[in-house]
């Protein structure tokens, strides 16, 4: 029998895609003699929609051999399915059906390491919280801007909310101090209680595009920084629809005295090549908030790679991904990675060093 040259954490991704039917279908089944409230309609069909997010996530972290990966994203449903009358003992029936499918359907190491990454999460899952702590906490800098902001927010108010920034910034508080302390934790606190149940994706998208909007009404005071003549171009890979994150990585840029390109969400590989070209940009920097855009985050560096037009660009990843993983830039070819807007910064000056002007 000839081996397959593959690795078990290959072959098992491959086998998910092939059984990703039979095993939502098995869920379908199971929900109807899980621990779920009698008729509970609503709890079921996000138990299965759930599911499918597993399942793609698990395909993630087995390509990238990052268990870690899942495991992470096995704590965000938990807490997610419970806030919605899920137990936690539907999810184990779940991830249990799925372990009995890789092991059934992988031969040898490559069922055993597959069904292992799950094991190891459904081990993990009595200590993962019931419910994420709050990101707005009294003591943090400028904690009661930040509450004042994210109430106002919560209550549709956007004046309000744009006032309350402009008039601290306006008496001199920096910039970065409002993004770092004010707009990040709102827009982390708006996605915890949209992940326990206690607001609509409709408000979790009012929040974001509020807080876009009021992001440029400070690009008077962001733009007026003295320029060093160094490009940086910020991207979302494609598929990629969260772009909030990029964004504020630009204007960090900004604020520091680079020129920054930034070109939005789901932006075309090839086009980011033709943007690093003309801007003659020094950097690029990818945003990818979510594992399953991994992959894309690679294929863009690999094309970057080849082109000999950009044969000196730097290239630094951010997002979930790569901060969970403090190594995962490492895999997908790029030069290095910033936790956050204001380390990637620091982190192009690092690698371009004193080559100003360009490339």
């Amino acid at each position: 029998m000839t081996r397959d040259p593959r690795s078990p954490h290959l072959q098992a991704s491959e086998l998910l895609d092939a059984a990703r039917a039979e095993i939502l279908s098995d869920l379908a089944d199971r929900v109807s003699v899980s621990p779920l409230p009698s008729g509970d309609s609503d709890g079921q069909k996000f138990l299965r929609q759930v599911a499918g997010y597993l399942l793609a996530d698990l395909r993630r972290a087995l390509v990238w051999d990052k268990p870690a990966l899942f495991t992470d994203c096995v704590g965000w449903a938990k807490a997610a399915l419970i806030q919605r009358g899920v137990p936690a003992s539907a999810l184990a029936l779940h991830l249990e059906h799925v372990t009995a499918v890789l092991r059934r359907g992988l031969p040898g190491d490559a069922g055993s390491q597959a069904s292992e990454v799950v094991m190891a999460a459904l081990r993990a899952m009595p200590d993962m919280p019931d419910e994420l702590p709050a990101f707005l906490r009294p003591g943090a800098p400028i904690s009661p801007l930040a509450t004042l902001y994210f109430r106002a927010l919560l209550r549709g108010d956007r004046q309000l909310a744009s006032r309350l920034v402009l008039q601290v910034v306006e008496l001199g508080t920096p910039v970065k101090e409002i993004y770092l302390h004010v707009f990040l934790p709102t827009l982390y606190e708006i996605g915890r209680l949209w992940q326990i149940n206690q607001i609509s994706v409709a408000e979790e998208h009012y929040t974001t595009a509020a807080t876009q909007l009021i992001m440029s009404q400070l690009y008077s005071y962001i733009f007026s920084s003295k320029k060093i003549g160094r490009t940086v171009v910020v991207v979302c890979v494609s598929g990629e629809l969260h772009e909030l994150g990029a964004r504020m990585v630009a204007d960090f840029f900004e604020i520091d005295g680079w020129d920054s390109y930034y070109t939005g969400a789901n932006t075309p590989i090839s086009d980011v090549v033709q943007a690093i070209v003309e801007r003659r940009a020094s950097v690029l920097a990818i945003s990818a908030t979510i594992a399953h855009h991994v992959a894309e985050v690679k294929s863009l560096v690999n094309l970057v790679r080849t082109r000999p037009e950009c044969s000196g660009v730097k290239i630094i990843v951010g997002g979930f991904p790569f901060n969970h993983d403090p190594q995962l830039w490492r895999q997908v070819g790029a030069d290095g990675s910033g936790p956050d807007a204001e380390a990637a910064v620091v982190m192009a000056n690092v690698l371009v060093g004193d080559n100003l002007g360009g490339r």
